[in-house]
């Protein structure tokens, strides 16, 4: 079967299109024939060697913690999960990837993928749709009529971001550039604010509940936001290499999240989706061979939004 894999870590020319032996799975795995996985940005740290402590993968490495397709191959003991059945899931971060046409994944892990998805498309819902949750419900406790400040929203994670809180009954005040600001805004923020003209201290005149930082910001913007909050709220931030601050005095609380697999949280968001509360957006859908052009791309910036990659047909 095709992959990409990486054998050494570096720059994206690391990176190589090739063939590998079809995987067999082993008791509690089904095997994938995968419709599609997705670019995350973690996947270039990971290919880079700066997760090699909280993510040690064996090399040669395939990428794709998300994937979508169908499952072809039973493994012993699997239950539940039948050959021929579309499921959607978030990959261990440690263990072969999805960018390749077959895939090895726990059975536990995979829920149906949504109905009136494409196949493929499903694969930008994953990684993202799971930080999203985790940082506003788990993290963030958030209940109807608070107030959300999502800073960096005109992302893939603050697009899902924005219609959970919205759809959990929140304000919702949303940080985002021209490029992205009317997606933003028909995802149901209440209030965009363009960061690129606009100094959010400024432009957020009442206190949130919540803050969501999405957003590689200066460590001194971070610390702002932590003024915006009300006392007793709470700044949840995913850029982990910039530790979250908080205010001990006022009770606001500072969270680091590293977003996890699981598999119920997963289901409810495939359930919001066939009841068309969630929607999913892809910007870009490249073939398999494009993988290492598409890392070259984002280490030089110019991805924008959800891309899902795709392998040829097996």
């Amino acid at each position: 079967m095709k992959a990409v894999r990486f054998h050494e870590y570096g720059d994206p020319d690391v990176l190589r299109y090739e063939d590998v032996e079809q995987p067999l799975p082993g008791a509690g795995e089904v095997r994938i024939r995968v419709a599609a996985t997705s670019f995350n940005p973690v996947d270039g740290n990971i290919r880079a060697g700066f997760m090699r402590g909280p993510i040690p993968v064996h090399l040669p490495h395939t990428p794709g913690i998300d994937v979508s397709g169908t499952v072809d191959a039973l493994g012993e003991g699997v239950n539940g999960v039948a050959i021929g059945d579309d499921v959607v899931g978030f990959l261990p971060m440690d263990g072969t990837g999805a960018a390749a046409q077959y895939v090895l994944a726990p059975a536990q892990a995979l829920p149906p993928a949504p109905k009136d998805v494409p196949l493929p498309d499903a694969a930008a819902l994953p990684l993202v749709a799971l930080t999203a949750y985790q940082a506003l419900f788990d993290h963030g406790k958030l209940t109807a009529a608070q107030r959300v400040l999502i800073n960096g929203a005109g992302g893939a994670v603050g697009g899902y971001a924005v219609q959970l809180a919205k759809n959990a009954g929140a304000h919702v005040i949303a940080t985002a550039g021209p490029r992205s600001s009317q997606t933003v805004s028909s995802a149901g923020a209440d209030q965009v604010i363009d960061h690129t003209t606009t100094r959010v201290t400024a432009a957020v005149t009442e206190p949130v509940d919540i803050v969501l930082n999405l957003a590689p910001v200066d460590p001194a913007e971070l610390a702002a936001l932590v003024t915006l909050v009300r006392p007793g709220g709470v700044l949840v931030n995913t850029t982990v290499w910039m530790p979250a601050p908080s205010d001990q005095q006022r009770g606001v609380r500072g969270i680091d999240l590293f977003v996890r697999s699981d598999t119920d949280q997963l289901a409810k968001l495939v359930a919001s989706i066939d009841r068309g509360e969630l929607r999913v957006d892809v910007a870009e859908r490249i073939p398999l061979a494009e993988l290492p052009a598409l890392h070259t791309r984002a280490a030089q910036g110019t991805v924008h939004g959800k891309v899902i990659v795709v392998p040829p047909a097996a």
